[in-house]
């Protein structure tokens, strides 16, 4: 039989988790949207307070009693409940960026004992590449003299390239290898020849900072490399892509946050204006607005359990590149059309700045693009439900 109550303690971390989000990092949700770039960090004081909630959370987890989740779904559940507060404030303030999940996926426990307190961004787009990662012309050439890596080429949209300590950064070996050549490398951010040339305003994630980054001959150490330099035609690319089985389920929690806040917005000020939402009647029983407001919540409920299932699956240790991409598709999607809906159900006021669901449609978005888009995740979900290749089908 299957059991899908949470629980106690777990429970217990995400309400605290809740609360905490509530009371700290909502209210200063607006600020940091209004006044993009005009702080050079998240303040000190949100920071010191994530992380004493995050030791009290951590002590409450090793007190004897543990959760019968998993460490990766519990971080799902805890992910989504600070995105319901900010979709990237408690990020950002927790020092924690998509190339600490590459380290944590593919680096040797040498390199993930050397960086692992680092807060690492990280770099794969460039102007001529987008989605289609197997075009990446960032190169890295070992220097046999000096036994150094010398990096060259441009990166774009790299989310935290500002406050982060490093850059993951996805450069290819040989060109003409194509995608089995690619490999990550740690860029510590003092390294000469990596240089910061543009910061982007954006649409939503305004306290996040996306940064243009060139690299000119930008040597780094040999053991920056996460993984075996080996260039492997069969099974070469897939210790790269690691990285995106990991965070793909967090992107779907931090989407699933988001959502959730605006509809519970949403349903409390309809409430005020006399609206119910029963659970006990047929669907030609509800008015238009009710039916609207339940799928919205079955929506979320469905990507819910996608996201949960691909995070457990990495409890166990599986491979979970299909469940990953399901999960960050819907959970996207959703989060995308639910917000809007939001946005429409409450109006005028619900357009205007007086309330935050403008800016949770806002932030929404991009969980529908970074870490690659509902597009590409429909691809990846294809070949891999078909058995088809790449090349069988783009």
């Amino acid at each position: 039989m299957i059991d899908f109550e949470i629980a106690p303690l777990t429970k217990e971390i995400i309400k605290m988790e809740r609360d905490f989000a509530q009371k700290e990092i909502r209210p200063h949700d607006r600020y940091y949207d209004e006044y993009e770039h005009e702080h050079d960090d998240v303040k000190e004081e949100i920071i010191e307070k994530i992380r004493q909630n995050a030791a009290v959370i951590q002590a409450k987890m090793q007190s004897g009693e543990k959760p019968a989740e998993g460490g990766g779904i519990t971080m799902a559940m805890m992910s989504e409940a600070r995105a319901w507060g900010s979709a990237y404030i408690g990020r950002e303030a927790s020092r924690m960026g998509l190339g600490n999940a590459a380290i944590n996926a593919v680096a040797t426990p040498e390199q993930r004992e050397r960086f692992g307190n680092m807060f690492a961004a990280m770099a794969i787009t460039e102007p001529g590449c987008g989605s289609d990662s197997a075009a990446i012309t960032t190169t890295a050439k070992l220097d046999t003299e000096t036994n150094e890596w010398i990096i060259n080429g441009e990166k774009i949209f790299v989310t935290s390239g500002h406050h982060c300590d490093a850059v993951v950064v996805w450069a290819t070996l040989d060109r003409n290898q194509g995608r089995p050549a690619i490999k990550s490398f740690v860029v510590e951010k003092f390294r000469k020849g990596m240089n910061i040339v543009k910061r982007e305003k954006k649409l939503g994630i305004r306290v996040s900072d996306t940064m243009a980054i060139v690299f000119e001959d930008c040597r780094i150490p040999y053991d920056n490399i996460l993984g075996s330099p080996e260039i492997k035609q069969k099974g070469g690319f897939k210790g790269v892509m690691k990285t995106f089985d990991m965070t793909r389920p967090v992107v779907g929690a931090m989407a699933l946050g988001v959502a959730q806040a605006a509809l519970e917005f949403t349903e409390e000020k309809l409430r005020e204006e006399g609206f119910t939402f029963p659970y006990d009647r047929n669907l030609y029983e509800l008015n238009a607005v009710q039916k609207t407001v339940l799928d919205m919540e079955a929506n979320l409920e469905a990507a819910r359990l996608l996201v949960w299932k691909s995070a457990a699956m990495l409890d166990k240790g599986e491979r979970n590149s299909l469940e990953a991409s399901c999960a960050k598709a819907k959970a996207g999607r959703s989060a995308t059309l639910v917000t809007q809906k939001c946005v429409e159900l409450l109006g005028p006021l619900g357009y205007s700045r007086e309330w935050l669901v403008e800016k949770w449609m806002r932030d929404s978005k991009i969980t529908d693009l970074f870490e690659g888009t509902g597009q590409i995740q429909m691809l990846v979900i294809a070949r891999n439900i078909l058995g088809f290749s790449r090349n069988q089908l783009k």
